[in-house]
């Protein structure tokens, strides 16, 4: 059975877009410990980032680092942050998140309510950044 991820790559589950390829594909995490809070993810679907091929995964880090400097424009931010935990969604995903301090990555806060109109307006800078 297909991934979350995977349906929201098909288009069969809506997601706030910010940045495709042929390979890969960035989104706004709904449940962001930001905002600003993006997962990349490759497009075909594989558990564990380390098992991807290595050309899939040099693919998806150089994504990712496109992905992250249009974050970075957007927020203003000083760094943008990176974590690769993955136990949740059986599909490899890199999770960026806009940091001023080592606090705006704490994974076991109360994640961010943003509204639909907040989260469309996020998505559509970044993608306006990449």
């Amino acid at each position: 059975m297909a991934s979350i991820f995977s349906r929201i790559v098909a288009g069969e589950i809506p997601s706030y877009k910010v940045a495709e390829d042929e390979h890969n594909y960035a989104f706004l995490d709904i449940n962001p410990v930001a905002e600003g809070h993006v997962l990349v993810i490759p497009k075909k679907e594989v558990d564990y980032l380390f098992d991807l091929s290595d050309e899939d995964y040099v693919s998806l880090q150089l994504f990712t680092k496109r992905v992250a400097s249009a974050v970075r424009r957007t927020f203003g931010c000083v760094k943008v942050g990176v974590a690769v935990l993955g136990l949740e969604v059986p599909h490899a995903h890199i999770h960026l998140i806009p940091l001023n301090s080592e606090a705006d990555m704490d994974f076991r806060a109360p994640k961010k309510h943003v509204s639909p109109e907040r989260m469309a307006q996020i998505a559509a800078d970044i993608a306006s950044n990449f």
